[in-house]
């Protein structure tokens, strides 16, 4: 019976690559060279460190170019509110999204099961799980979860015959 699953996973190496390079471009840049701009990640979390509005503005800015240029999708990432943080710098915390939460699985799980395709689609994790007995309503349930408007960005992995 043909099955696929439906993940949402970020590559953290490419996020890696594209804070490095950004934190280069922030070493060479004129109006950032020499100030307290700093991006780290631990885990599922990015650091951004700057010394104002202005230069935490032009931080996410790069940010988000590198990790565009590197094909990350900006959709996975949670960008919190500025805070103040120690010597009047601002810290902002950027979540990663890894996996499919609960409300977005019942979203799709109700969508798909409100089609005319014979799948079945099962919640594994924080993965979910389709299988039907024909590979082109496999293929067709792919188009109509991607025309959903779903927040998250969706891969679809492990297709089998």
């Amino acid at each position: 019976m043909p099955s696929f699953d439906v993940v949402s996973r970020t590559d953290l190496m490419e996020v890696d690559n594209a804070i490095s390079g950004a934190k280069r471009e922030i070493r060479q840049r004129y109006d950032l060279a020499g100030s307290k701009c700093d991006v780290d990640r631990k885990d599922n979390a990015l650091t951004i460190i700057a010394d104002d509005h202005m230069k935490l503005e032009q931080v996410n800015a790069l940010l988000r170019k590198y990790l565009t240029s590197r094909k990350v999708e900006i959709g996975a990432f949670v960008f919190g509110n500025p805070q103040e943080a120690s010597g009047q710098s601002l810290r902002q915390v950027v979540d990663i999204k890894q996996g499919i939460d609960d409300e977005l699985a019942r979203k799709i799980t109700k969508a798909v099961k409100s089609t005319k395709f014979r799948v079945q689609i099962s919640t594994k994790g924080n993965e979910l799980k389709v299988s039907g007995k024909k590979r082109d309503d496999l293929q067709e349930i792919i188009t109509f979860i991607d025309s959903m408007d779903n927040q998250q960005p969706l891969q679809y992995v492990n297709f089998r015959d």
